[in-house]
């Protein structure tokens, strides 16, 4: 039997872990650069020396930032933890880090967000508002299936988020028609599937496994279903994958340029403007750690810090008087 290359085992590795297909690129993509900067040296003949000149020059060469510096380092910790058997946690890895900057994020106001909003039309104007009303990441908005939606209790369930802690927000009351019309026109396109012999959803983790059926379910196709079907690249399969980020995106900055707005207006701009809001509106900072699903205190008091940004807009210059 032939060996297995090495990006392959870590491939196999990555997908018995059931981590994302994204993170299965990135994984693959920085052990290919630590092997191509060791001139294809085998990991296994390599260790704390290698990866802290590895490192380094991601810092002191390419400028990364501290985030991708990091996302290398989990990646070649998986390569020797995961895949060759040769854990780092003792080796006491120093490398230079890469500098890190403390950022205020850019924060929409209401009339802004209404204003994008009012630019959009159809499904993306939903995907958007129901972003901005619960204050979701992109992947969590994305991955939503019909079952996560609670019209009895006008909740949101969000499973397997980035925090891997699951948590429920309030379903904004607004976009409640909007999303049962949504619903009934995904139960349409998933009948047609089915008639056709397909209808088959890809599973999160192992309920594939446990619950057969359930690819075929209606409850567990995605709220924002493609056009058009498409094969898994994993298991070429033929299903109906979500919209992607990449179209959603597109969307929110065409909106944004139409309105004429300056600012960097990303997916992600939308959750930095819910929590801010909120918290302008008086709701309590622990609270909203909770709904944003954050692990630490800490990263939610960056929007106390936005606030007070903007609370200085009340200050009157010199200039003025």
């Amino acid at each position: 039997m032939a060996k297995k290359k090495l990006l392959d085992m870590v491939r196999e590795k990555i997908r018995l872990k059931h981590y994302s297909r994204k993170t299965e690129q990135a994984y693959t993509g920085w052990i290919k650069r630590y092997i191509l900067f060791h001139d294809k040296k085998h990991p296994a003949e390599m260790g704390k020396e290698e990866i802290e000149a590895f490192l380094t020059w991601l810092a002191v060469e390419r400028h990364v930032s501290p985030t991708t510096q990091n996302q290398a380092f989990n990646a070649l910790l998986f390569l020797y933890g995961q895949v060759l058997g040769i854990p780092l946690k003792n080796e006491n890895i120093q490398a230079l880090r890469a500098k890190s900057k403390k950022r205020v994020p850019v924060v929409l106001s209401k009339e802004e967000v209404a204003a994008v909003l009012h630019q959009m039309n159809g499904i993306y104007k939903l995907m958007v508002s129901l972003m901005y009303g619960c204050g979701l990441r992109m992947n969590e908005l994305l991955r939503l299936r019909v079952k996560d939606i609670d019209f009895s209790y006008d909740r949101v369930y969000i499973y397997d988020s980035k925090s891997e802690k699951d948590r429920v927000v309030p379903l904004p009351l607004k976009v409640k028609e909007d999303l049962q019309l949504q619903i009934e026109a995904v139960k349409r396109l998933h009948e047609q599937d089915l008639a056709e012999g397909f209808g088959e959803v890809a599973l999160p983790f192992a309920i594939g496994r446990k619950y057969p059926g359930a690819a075929k379910e209606f409850g567990w196709q995605y709220l924002f279903p493609m056009r058009s079907r498409s094969k898994d690249p994993r298991t070429g399969k033929i299903r109906r994958h979500h919209i992607l980020e990449a179209t959603l995106s597109r969307n929110i900055q065409k909106a944004a340029r139409t309105v004429g707005l300056t600012k960097r207006v990303t997916a992600h701009t939308f959750r930095h403007s819910y929590a801010t809001h909120l918290l302008q509106n008086g709701v309590d900072i622990r609270s909203i750690q909770e709904l944003l699903g954050h692990k630490n205190l800490e990263t939610t008091m960056i929007y106390t810090h936005v606030v007070r940004e903007l609370n200085k807009g009340s200050v009157r210059s010199p200039l003025d008087f």
